[in-house]
């Protein structure tokens, strides 16, 4: 078996697979807020317990009001320790040396030690979009949704692959003509380039505050919160209202749920320029890695606001590069829909893992 991770600076999902040659459903998982925990190895630590304290598959089978046929014996803590032979776990922030410092967590992961914790030869990290481009490719198609329909998917070519959420993720997957390479990248850091009076104001009102604007900035969830502060301290249009609800919750859910509902204006503003710029820059990246095999959007944000995406704005922005519109128009661009595409990727790493040190 394979333990695989999605490690997220807002939440870790951890799930067990016995993967072999193509994707199967997890045997179990768990998801954890990984503010609560000091270390990927407690998570890690209260998911294998876990199992200790779940009910036996025995007494699901006794209870006769159960409909449901059961599952696999359960197996304990120890038990799934002995069975694994691999693990991979995406993680928020370059790697180097098979360690990682977390970009939006206070943790430095290293597969040496989580090698060392787990009992096993091999552990591999991967930058979260790494592990997202490994999943896009085991995806079905019905797990995503086309921006362009009338332009078709492709099975080759180099794609590009953008996930705004907590940060902005960037990665691209290089084709050679037989197999994909995918390349990791921290292209999310790098400057924001305004392409209209409005963003030349946005950026000057940003350097006001860092010394250097990045696209995570603003294409993020905290960065489509700094969009709406721009918006109200420039155009002074914050309803009392809203301004009263922001306290409540988390500012950026509070403003994606008004621009879906249609108001405030405000808020419906602040994501129209937070579509806008997105486009922009997918159509970078596709113009920087001539993505003919298609532009994939990850994350949390894309799926949610997918209404919004489909009116036009991301696909108008995308477009507008002058005389290389005719280029990007061939170019399909889709959304990822399903939340577990890290998950899935990093279990796909972890089993070639478990392969290759077989092999040897």
């Amino acid at each position: 078996m394979i333990l695989a991770g999605d490690i997220g600076g807002t939440k870790t999902l951890l799930a067990i697979f016995d993967w072999h040659d193509s994707r199967v459903e997890p045997i179990r998982e768990d998801s954890f807020w990984s503010q609560d925990y000091e270390s990927l190895e407690a998570i890690i630590t209260e998911f294998l317990e876990e199992e200790d304290g779940a009910p036996s598959s025995d007494a699901d089978e006794d209870d006769e009001t159960s409909d449901a046929s059961p599952g696999p014996p359960r197996l304990s803590s120890e038990e799934i320790r002995a069975s694994l032979t691999a693990a991979c776990f995406g993680v928020p922030g370059p790697v180097i040396n098979n360690t990682c410092k977390a970009t939006n967590l206070p943790w430095v992961i290293k597969g040496e030690t989580l090698a060392d914790f787990l009992g096993v030869n091999g552990v591999r990290l991967v930058n979260d979009l790494e592990a997202t481009a490994s999943g896009l490719l085991v995806l079905r198609p019905d797990e995503m949704e086309s921006l362009t329909p009338s332009v078709p998917a492709k099975s080759s070519g180099t794609r590009t692959l953008l996930a705004a959420g907590t940060g902005l993720g960037e990665a691209t997957l290089f084709w050679d003509g037989t197999r994909y390479h995918v390349c990791p990248s921290e292209g999310g850091h790098a400057d924001f380039a305004p392409n209209s009076d409005r963003e030349i104001e946005l950026l000057r009102y940003l350097r006001s505050s860092y010394l250097h604007v990045s696209y995570e900035r603003v294409l993020s969830g905290p960065g489509l919160h700094t969009l709406y502060q721009f918006l109200r301290d420039t155009n002074k249009n914050e309803p009392t209202w809203f301004a009263e609800s922001l306290p409540t919750g988390d500012p950026s859910t509070l403003i994606t749920d008004a621009a879906l509902a249609g108001k405030p204006e405000i808020c419906v503003e602040a994501m129209n320029l937070f579509i806008s710029i997105y486009g922009a820059e997918a159509s970078n990246m596709a113009l920087n890695t001539l993505s003919y095999g298609g532009v994939y959007l990850g994350g949390g944000i894309a799926p949610k606001i997918l209404p919004l995406l489909s009116e036009g704005g991301f696909m108008k922005a995308f477009l507008a590069k002058g005389r290389y519109k005719r280029l990007l128009s061939k170019i399909p661009v889709q959304v990822i829909l399903n939340p577990q595409a890290a998950l899935l990727g990093a279990a796909s790493v972890a089993a070639q893992l478990r392969e290759s040190s077989q092999a040897q």
